[in-house]
Formats: structure tokens, C-alpha cells, sequence
């Protein structure tokens, strides 16, 4: 469950800009994808994924999340939104002898403001989120350019970001507390802040006026502080994507 989870959040963020930009109101349907967590010894696998999204003059559903527009015209959008971060960490789901024995990190509900606007040049996307559910206290921005390419029924969305992650939120799902290393062997590690560049492409093509299929990735370089975690023996995290969609 916790790989899917991982995984569905991947697809939320790395669709975001097709579904800011999206051509109806309402779409459903369904894909497969993978991810590849930072986690040591964490099993990778393909998993299905649900797909929905909405796009109103009002309100808005991209994946795991949801706002209110407080402005939306057709260069600017500034929203009210929350989504779920699934990020989170089961020991048992490590085949790692030391990592099983650290504590549970849980996922939590964000909330915040998302803002994106719109150029002949691409455009800017941008949210600024923090945990309401007190279980990580943590902030995360995300800030990135794209360029929406269309070519007949092909269009195709690149973008270059980063995302922000706090002190708090590193400390949560990377750092080893003393009573951890005590436990497992390994060093304790109280991470700060760091940003986390990436690079993505979405793309897409109509088959016909209601049918199209897609499909979606993201590289990240994960920073300092995420590396040189104990919990941690990757440099990067991938995801991969693919799937068809209805829109009404």
C-alpha cells in the first residue's frame, strides 16, 4: 500500500501542469506507473493508478488534491488547496535489518496556496503547503517552469523546478533520533532544510474527441541533506507513468 501511495503522489504532481491546462472540465481514468524511493531496500514494483480530474471556474481536483480559485483569469490563477501527501515510512516495508527497527513516518493532509501564471513563453507553477495534521510540522515549496508544446493531437509539457523541503519535514521522514540509532546501529542524523531539483515531461495524445492516453515522468535530484541520510542510499528518485483517460 505505502508503494502505491509514494507513487500516486509522484503522478499528482508530475500531471499537474496537464491538468491546469486541461481541455474539458471533467476527466477520469486509469494508467500503471512506477516510482523509485529513496528508502533503502524498498521494493519496486508497477502498480495501478486511478486518475480524476476537474477543472472548474471555481473549484479544482488534480489527483490527490483540491482548491478554490481566489483568482482565475486566463494569465493568472491563485488558489486555496490542500491535498495528501502519502509520503511515509513502514519499516516492514524495508528488506534493510537496520531500517526495520526505526520508527513509523506517517503521510498527513497539506494545505496552502498553489499560483500559476501564464505566458506565451510557458508558464510558472508554483504552491507553498504546510502539514495540518501535526504529524511532520513540516513546509514544502514547489516552484518550477513549463512549456506546453501542441502539435496536431500531440502536445507535450517539459518543465524544469525544485521543491523546497523544510527542516521539519526532512528531519521527519529522513532523520535518526537517538533512541533510533540506539535500536537499529545506525548514526543519528537531524537534517536541515534543502531544495530538491527536478526535471519532468507529460505527454499526450487525442485519439479522438473524448479518448486520450498519456504518459508521465520526473527525475529528481535529491539534495544534501536527503542524501546523506542513513535511512537513505539513493542520490535520485524517478517516476514513471502511462495511462488513458475519458473526458466528458
Amino acid at each position: 500500500m505505502s508503494k502505491f501511495k509514494f507513487l500516486a503522489l509522484g503522478v499528482a504532481m508530475a500531471s499537474m501542469s496537464a491538468a491546469a491546462l486541461a481541455e474539458g472540465p471533467l476527466s477520469i481514468g486509469v494508467g500503471a506507473g512506477w516510482a523509485d524511493t529513496p528508502y533503502k531496500e524498498y521494493d519496486q514494483k508497477v502498480v495501478p493508478i486511478p486518475v480524476i480530474n476537474y477543472e472548474g471556474d471555481n473549484f479544482w481536483v488534480r489527483g490527490l488534491g483540491a482548491g478554490y480559485y481566489v483568482w482565475n483569469d486566463q494569465t493568472d490563477k491563485l488558489s486555496i488547496m490542500a491535498y495528501y501527501l502519502p509520503f511515509q515510512f513502514k519499516p516492514k516495508d524495508s528488506d534493510d535489518d537496520q531500517l526495520r527497527r526505526l520508527d513509523k513516518r506517517k503521510s498527513t493532509l497539506m494545505a496552502g496556496l498553489s499560483y500559476t501564471h501564464l505566458t506565451q513563453y510557458g508558464f510558472l507553477r508554483t504552491s507553498l503547503a504546510g502539514d495540518t495534521l501535526d504529524n511532520n510540522n513540516g513546509i514544502l515549496w514547489d516552484i518550477a517552469w513549463l512549456y506546453r508544446y501542441t502539435n496536431g493531437n500531440l502536445t507535450l509539457t517539459p518543465g524544469i523546478g525544485a521543491e523546497w523541503n523544510s527542516d521539519n519535514m526532512n528531519e521527519y521522514y529522513f532523520g535518526v533520533s537517538r533512541n533510533e540509532s540506539r535500536r537499529s546501529g545506525l548514526d543519528d542524523y537531524d537534517p536541515e532544510d534543502g531544495w530538491n531539483p527536478y526535471v519532468e515531461l507529460t505527454a499526450s495524445y487525442r485519439m479522438s474527441d473524448n479518448w486520450t492516453v498519456y504518459g508521465s515522468g520526473r527525475y529528481t535530484r535529491l539534495s544534501d541533506e536527503i542524501k546523506d541520510s542513513p535511512m537513505v542510499d539513493k542520490s535520485w528518485a524517478g517516476l514513471l507513468s502511462a495511462g488513458v483517460t475519458y473526458t466528458f
